[in-house]
């Protein structure tokens, strides 16, 4: 008899804490927004839930740099004097930042933990700050620390694994991942994003370097192409990549900036291509590491098409359990 494993929701009320100021896209009624889909359709309540817990800040320093991590505690500490206080741009920190920002990566890392270890099928993390924009020694874009490549690194590390894959859907290039990875030959970082766009990264010929030459597949989409475009790259040229790379486990960069609704870009992705893309994915991880999948959630800014896609996500992933 087939073991029955859930699908894990692992989230934080210190999520809503991390203040980025009036009209700033990255805002926590994006939680909210989840959680009400989530709740109205029923699915919440089949789905395991956990509370994510803080890592201790130095376990950020397995990629991030100390001085990375002492620049934002600096900040973090200045914003319990002054307001608010702003990295570059679009980059903000207030008092409750850091604790925010530790506890993504410590959503990511327990999701991992329960997957790798056979206790969920599979797992969504619902958390802010994002983190693909982060590089090693530089907060960028909404992010502070990078939660996909921390978790991807636990896996190799901890978990044992040879390989892992970061799959990036998110509208705007995960420059981070690629730029912490790309001299490693064990994971795999492949990115459909809008080309030219947000951080300017991300073009074909952005490949790897050195050892890490061939595991950096980036598939970049024309602005205002929408869900036949993506699919044929998805279906056509990522899930066939990430399947030759045999991981033991695939993380996913969930952003849902892509899709129509949402103002940060011009792709015109609908709410079912995000169901699709879940179940071909899904498909693939069955196939590749018998459906070990982390996704964790980057963008998505327009409210209502972030709830339906990510209800639509998490649908799929819980089918995929039973």
């Amino acid at each position: 008899m087939t073991t029955v494993l859930p699908t894990g929701l692992i989230s934080a009320p210190v999520f809503l804490e991390h203040d980025t100021g009036p009209g700033h896209p990255e805002r926590p009624e994006r939680i909210h927004a989840i959680f009400q889909a989530l709740g109205e359709s029923g699915l919440a309540e089949q789905l395991a839930p956990a509370e994510a817990q803080p890592v201790n800040a130095e376990v950020v320093t397995a990629l991030h740099t100390p001085e990375h991590l002492e620049r934002i505690r600096s900040a973090v500490n200045l914003s319990r004097e002054q307001g608010r206080v702003s990295l570059d741009a679009d980059t903000h920190v207030s008092p409750r930042s850091l604790v925010a920002a530790l506890s993504a990566v410590g959503a990511a890392l327990a999701a991992g933990d329960a997957v790798a270890r056979g206790r969920w099928k599979n797992a969504f993390c619902a958390v802010r700050p994002p983190g693909h924009h982060a590089e090693t020694d530089r907060a960028m874009g909404f992010c502070l620390f990078n939660n996909a490549a921390l978790l991807a690194h636990d896996l190799r590390t901890l978990h044992g694994l040879d390989r892992v894959a970061i799959l990036d859907w998110d509208v705007h290039h995960g420059n981070g991942t690629q730029q912490i990875f790309e001299e490693d030959p064990n994971v795999l970082y492949v990115s459909l994003h809008e080309y030219p766009h947000y951080p300017g990264t991300g073009a074909a010929s952005e490949r790897g370097r050195g050892s890490g030459e061939g595991t950096t597949l980036n598939l970049p989409q024309a602005p205002g192409a929408g869900d036949t475009e993506w699919l044929a790259a998805f279906e056509g040229t990522a899930l066939p990549a990430i399947e030759a790379f045999d991981p033991g486990a695939i993380v996913l960069s969930a952003g849902f900036d892509g899709h129509e609704r949402d103002k940060l870009s011009s792709t015109r992705l609908t709410t079912d291509a995000y169901r699709t893309m879940t179940k071909l994915l899904i498909g693939c991880a069955a196939s590749a590491c018998d459906g070990k999948l982390i996704s964790i959630l980057e963008g998505g800014y327009d409210l209502k098409a972030l709830g339906a896609s990510v209800l639509a996500h998490c649908e799929e992933l819980h089918t995929a359990g039973h």
